[in-house]
């Protein structure tokens, strides 16, 4: 490998501001702060939502009909072949 030319590779430590959860994961992604879990210094990257706090993930999720309809008559349309 070229020396100087690839970014630093480290433990980083994400935290998903919206709930507190903190995560460390290797990563080359850049971070201002600095914080210390279970005694080492790491940096940290803050995320305004993650997987544990994501409506996807967490099933709270809502399906928004804003076609007028248009899903509902395409389920009403289909619903024999998923069977």
């Amino acid at each position: 490998m070229k020396e100087g030319i690839h970014p630093t590779y480290r433990d980083v430590c994400f935290l998903d501001q919206s709930n507190g959860m903190q995560f460390i994961i290797r990563s080359c992604a850049p971070g201002r702060e600095m914080i210390t879990v279970d005694g080492r210094e790491m940096p940290l990257f803050k995320l305004e939502t993650s997987s544990e706090s994501h409506a996807f993930y967490t099933g709270q999720q809502k399906s928004v009909d804003t076609l007028g309809g248009r899903v509902e008559k395409f389920r009403n349309k289909f619903a024999h072949l998923r069977k």
